[in-house]
């Protein structure tokens, strides 16, 4: 139904990258989310009220719940394409994220809710009535669900979006908990036994676990979360087959929202090229970033010698030291400093925050084996970078 709608009513909407589609893809599921949960609360409130289930009854404001949290989520995509302005000069984006965080504490709270009341429940129980109608309702809702779990995650996983990934997740939730009413509904009908309130409890737990997974997934771009493994490797494919770039560091990525993001990195080039040919390449670096990922890119340029035999010789050995102390240790802006007693090399070293050496020990141990190269006199100056592998 989805994909049916989207034809008429979102232009491009193939364009998944495109910050107006995701916007239109995000409000037409809201309002599909908040028609369908409302039709949903309508059929489970009756059938609750006619079999005299706190479970069902539970169900169905669970229901009237995620209306709501659809309409957070269809505010939440209105407000995020707002352009930028004075007070926000990087847009709204981030509103996405906060329309996610809101419906994780909507599950938080019905979860809560519902255990309360199951427990009572379980302490006065009372015995359910059901019926071919009210059987068929719950199996409705079940499979309702289903496929609102299943656009939620197709389309949320298509335009990257946490908002849309924790309403998936909030759909799952409320199609294993009203499998578990209609189980608990089915057993007391067959045996007698009044497990409705016990059943109501498993469905609060569920609940609340979904709500605590998709809160975390939230709150952690909004933190200021690591950039995603694939993402950072895709940056230096694109810097490094540029052939005046020998070399990439202090890549730094700001989420303003999806499709929001601003990059800035330091590129090492040829301390003895053209300056004005090596500043039109980073242009053209910085504009193919913005076209392939549809980001802002600011590029600082670190001058290195590449064409002293000497230096190069001398960088080799530091690289093959501070690998051999961790593999995934980088040094750059590496540079030699010449005194009448010693010789200073100067240089910063990239540590994965992964990495359990402290910083004081890796400087430590890469002065002491710095002293101990075959040409002495060799004092190392370290500034130490923690970064994101």
């Amino acid at each position: 139904m989805i994909t049916f709608l989207s034809r008429f009513f979102i232009k491009d909407y193939k364009d998944y990258s495109s910050p107006q589609v995701r916007q239109s893809y995000g409000m037409l599921c809201g309002a599909v989310g908040i028609a369908l949960n409302i039709f949903l609360f309508i059929g489970k409130w009756l059938a609750g009220i006619l079999s005299g289930s706190i479970a069902i009854t539970a169900d169905a404001f669970n229901n009237l719940s995620d209306a709501g949290s659809s309409v957070i989520t269809l505010v939440g995509f209105k407000l995020s394409g707002q352009k930028p302005d004075t007070e926000h000069p990087f847009g709204h984006g981030r509103m996405e994220y906060i329309s996610g965080l809101l419906v994780s504490v909507a599950i938080l709270i019905m979860g809560f809710e519902l255990i309360r009341s199951s427990i009572d429940k379980i302490r006065t129980p009372e015995p359910i009535e059901c019926s071919p109608v009210i059987i068929a309702v719950l199996i409705a809702s079940i499979l309702v669900k289903i496929y609102m779990y299943y656009y939620n995650r197709t389309i949320g996983h298509k335009i990257d979006s946490t908002a849309m990934q924790a309403t998936a997740g909030d759909s799952l939730s409320d199609t294993v908990s009203t499998s578990l009413v209609l189980l608990a509904t089915i057993i007391s009908q067959l045996t007698g036994l009044v497990l409705d309130g016990w059943f109501g409890v498993l469905v609060g737990i569920f609940i609340f676990y979904t709500g605590t997974t998709t809160m975390k997934d939230t709150i952690d771009p909004l933190l200021g979360q690591a950039p995603e493994k694939n993402l950072v490797e895709e940056i230096e494919e694109i810097v490094l087959a540029h052939p005046l770039v020998h070399g990439m560091h202090d890549l730094i990525v700001h989420d303003y929202g999806p499709g929001r993001l601003i990059l800035s990195l330091h590129a090492e080039v040829p301390a003895h090229g053209d300056l004005l040919i090596i500043h039109d390449e980073i242009d053209n670096i910085e504009h193919e970033l913005q076209d392939k990922l549809n980001c802002s890119a600011t590029i600082h340029i670190d001058p290195i010698v590449t064409d002293n035999k000497e230096v190069n010789e001398i960088r080799s050995q530091i690289e093959e030291i501070t690998r051999n102390l961790d593999r995934r240790l980088s040094i750059h802006d590496f540079r030699i400093v010449e005194g009448p007693t010693h010789t200073n090399l100067i240089f910063d070293i990239a540590v994965p925050f992964e990495c359990k050496l402290t910083n004081v020990e890796i400087t430590n141990l890469l002065k002491e084996r710095i002293r101990n190269m075959d040409d002495g006199n060799y004092c190392a100056v370290i500034q130490i970078d923690r970064v994101y592998s």
